[in-house]
């Protein structure tokens, strides 16, 4: 989807991305369709411990996976200090935010602007399925051990 006056819409998402799962590749199918060029904004394992949870894969591990996928055109690892200071590296014209991402879309909006810079920020829809979630994996995962170690001897 070109542009006005043939001018590359920027598109930015943003996640961890730790273990990947069909709802990151619906996010981020999503935020594409939005414009021309996504770039994908991978956070640092600081800040998922610090935000969320002790990562299950390391930020260069997620960083690398994240680039390989069809529609992300180019994968960074975020900034620590100041989620700003990325976006306005980027320059996006649209931020795409997932359905669960804990931001209020005007709010977003409104302190880029005082940044200088002029965003749309968009909500991507929900996709459900059964593992579309980390926590619905790792839970799966915890499930199957405990059911089929239960009379497992060595």
């Amino acid at each position: 989807m070109p542009g006005i006056r043939g001018i590359k819409i920027r598109v930015m998402a943003s996640g961890v991305f730790d273990i990947l799962h069909t709802g990151h590749i619906h996010y981020l199918t999503e935020a594409k369709a939005l414009g021309d060029e996504l770039v994908v904004v991978v956070a640092t394992d600081k800040t998922v411990r610090k935000n969320k949870h002790e990562p299950i894969t390391p930020e260069k591990m997620r960083l690398e996976i994240v680039q390989a996928l069809k529609p992300v055109d180019e994968a960074i690892l975020g900034r620590e200090n100041d989620m700003y200071g990325v976006v306005l590296e980027i320059k996006p014209d649209i931020i795409a935010i997932g359905y669960d991402q804990k931001f209020n879309e005007k709010d977003l909006e409104a302190e880029i602007e005082k940044r200088g810079l002029c965003v749309k920020v968009v909500r991507v829809g929900q996709y459900d399925d059964d593992l579309s979630g980390t926590r619905k994996i790792i839970k799966r995962i915890i499930d199957w051990h405990t059911a089929n170690m239960l009379g497992y001897k060595e």
